[in-house]
């Protein structure tokens, strides 16, 4: 609307308003298919700039949708009941890197990969690797807790945000923590707003843990005959005290996927995958490493290959992330969806989803971070424009669903619930945390103007 653009040109200039068609178009979703106009893109250049807008949106009961990178899976940014979308995508400064302190200060719209290298210039690490960590930014990171396959030794986002700064709905600023390691004072409202999904606040600033990065890592690439025996292997490894920063794991149909895309020579043999990743002084991993690939032998894969030191290790690792590209190239819809289940239910999981797959139609892929038990199964559909398409493929996910909450498992690990997940929400937890969500929601936005029409609408 021309008096909104107005308004809020008035506010903060011109510069950072914009009402194009393009502008419009490229805020209305995120990697998700579902899709709606915002009526004004605001370009934030400031913590000043986000109060402003929200103080406004909050008198004038406007809603408004955080947004950055805008390249999450679960329709979390889209702007369902139009209003403003508030790109902090620019706001994308490293402030501080220090090592002293172990700490880097960030501005949301920091593309997590770029962090990454210039804290490794240092000889230092920001551990947090969601796959897409070379476009997703911070902020998209605390707002949805991100993860990776790094999360079974070092952890998910949550454990490296020592503080925050963050606007709340009526444009009041709030700060919580700080640059200590450890602090106690008070409530843990940074806690809070890491995963609330753009719901309670919207992060301006980040201060993040640095960790000393191991000087050396090692990986091993093994086949096995069954998706059986490669779980078995998760658990052997765990058993024997080994604690590897990162275990993935590949059905077959994922697989076959990486085969007709990558071609046979690359990808490795079997109907199970298992990546193993080790890390920590030279001296150590190469003993740890020699250790676990007679472990892996003795286990029954059908091919192994070892991997020691950065360059050779990338090259496993770019394998793994092909995998959902190997999945797009089959030309069908990929329904990515994160759940976690109980590590010894990875079996289950996997019966199910060849179940699953018998049943309603639709190929299903399964492959992600054993070490957690946080699996991304892929239902494969060839389109939700058709209707039937549609409600099939709705149905498989409700029977997925229903059946990860029956084992005690999650409906997400690291996408957020968005819109993809909302109609599961109330199944997944009690009423009386449902409640609670609301309480905390009413408290911190009393006029609902944040990332309205999301899992708690």
């Amino acid at each position: 609307m021309a008096s909104l653009a107005e308004d809020l040109i008035s506010l903060i200039g011109s510069e950072r308003i914009s009402v194009s068609a393009a502008d419009i178009t490229t805020h209305s979703t995120d990697k998700w298919f579902a899709s709606n106009p915002p009526q004004v893109v605001v370009h934030a250049q400031s913590t000043d700039d986000v109060s402003k807008v929200l103080a406004y949106a909050h008198e004038h009961r406007i809603p408004v949708t955080p947004q950055g990178s805008r390249v999450g899976y679960v329709g979390g940014c889209v702007p369902l009941k139009g209003g403003i979308a508030l790109s902090v995508a620019g706001m994308n400064r490293i402030l501080e890197i220090n090592t002293a302190d172990g700490v880097a200060v960030v501005e949301p719209g920091v593309i997590t990969g770029e962090l990454q290298a210039q804290v490794r210039k240092l000889g230092w690490f920001y551990p947090p690797d969601p796959a897409s960590l070379k476009e997703c930014s911070l902020g998209g990171n605390v707002a949805t807790n991100a993860g990776g396959p790094r999360c079974l030794k070092y952890g998910v986002t949550r454990h490296y945000v020592l503080g925050l700064e963050a606007v709340l709905a009526d444009g009041s600023i709030v700060k919580a923590g700080g640059r200590c390691h450890k602090n106690k004072t008070g409530f843990d409202l940074v806690g809070l707003m890491v995963g609330s999904e753009g719901m309670l606040g919207v992060v301006t600033q980040a201060t993040l843990r640095l960790i000393p990065h191991p000087p050396m890592r090692a990986m091993l690439s093994a086949g096995f005959g069954s998706f059986a025996e490669a779980a078995n292997a998760v658990q052997r490894i765990l058993n024997s005290g080994f604690l590897p920063s990162a275990l993935e794991i590949a059905d077959k149909f994922t697989l076959r996927a990486a085969r007709d895309y990558l071609g046979e020579s690359v990808t490795p043999q079997g109907e199970a995958h298992l990546l193993v990743e080790i890390d920590g002084q030279e001296s150590s991993v190469k003993g740890e490493l020699q250790t676990l690939a007679q472990l892996v032998r003795d286990l029954g894969c059908t091919c192994l290959e070892e991997a020691l030191g950065d360059e050779a290790c990338e090259r496993f690792w770019k394998l793994r992330r092909e995998f959902s590209y190997s999945l797009r190239n089959t030309g069908l819809i990929k329904l990515n969806e994160d759940i976690v289940v109980p590590r010894s239910r990875l079996v289950d999981l996997v019966d199910f989803a060849e179940k699953l797959q018998a049943e309603c139609g639709f190929p299903v892929a399964c492959f992600g971070h054993a070490g957690d038990g946080n699996i991304h199964v892929n239902i494969m559909v060839s389109s939700m424009e058709d209707p039937l398409l549609r409600e099939r493929a709705e149905i498989a996910l409700d029977k997925l669903f229903r059946q990860v909450i029956a084992w005690n498992g999650a409906i997400t690990g690291e996408h957020g619930v968005g819109l993809a997940k909302k109609r599961w929400w109330k199944e997944a937890v009690s009423p009386a945390t449902h409640q609670a969500h609301l309480q905390l929601k009413a408290a911190l936005d009393p006029r609902g103007i944040l990332n309205p029409g999301k899992f708690l609408d």
